[in-house]
C-alpha cells in the first residue's frame, strides 16, 4: 500500500480547512476551542471531541441542539486538526534528516536526528 507523503498529507489537512462551506448569508454563531498549542494537546483535543462528536451521532434521533452541539465541537477539532498538520510537516523534514543521515557516515548525526524524530512524533505514537 502507498502512503502519500508526509509533507502532502499535511498540505491537504491545511488547505482543506479552507474550503469548509460558509456563506456571508449564513449567520453562524462562533464558539471559542480548546487550545492546541503542541501535537500533545492537539492528539489529546481530537481525541476527547472525536468522542463527543460520537456520542451525539449515537442518538436515535438527531434534533437542532444535537447538530448545534457538533458546530461547536468542531470548533475545538478544527484546531487540533491544523495544529497535527503543521506538526507532522515539520516531522516530515526531520524523518528527511534522519533518512539522510543514515546514508552517511556520521552515527552522532544520525543519533541526533533520530532523537530529535521520535521525540516529534512522541505524540502520534501513544
Amino acid at each position: 500500500m502507498h502512503l502519500p507523503a508526509l509533507p502532502a498529507l499535511a498540505a491537504t489537512l491545511v488547505l482543506g480547512l479552507g474550503v469548509l462551506p460558509a456563506t456571508a448569508a449564513e449567520e453562524v454563531e462562533h464558539y471559542a476551542a480548546a487550545s492546541s498549542e503542541t501535537l500533545a494537546e492537539a492528539m489529546e483535543n481530537l481525541a476527547a471531541y472525536n468522542a463527543k462528536v460520537e456520542a451525539v451521532m449515537a442518538r436515535d434521533d438527531l434534533g437542532v441542539q444535537d447538530m448545534e452541539e457538533v458546530h461547536e465541537y468542531t470548533y475545538t477539532m478544527e484546531q487540533a486538526v491544523a495544529r497535527i498538520a503543521s506538526e507532522v510537516e515539520k516531522i516530515a523534514v526531520v524523518l528527511e534528516r534522519v533518512h539522510l543521515s543514515s546514508e552517511g557516515d556520521n552515527p552522532h548525526a544520525l543519533r541526533g536526528a533520530t532523537e530529535v524524530y521520535l521525540e516529534m512524533t512522541a505524540p502520534l505514537t501513544k
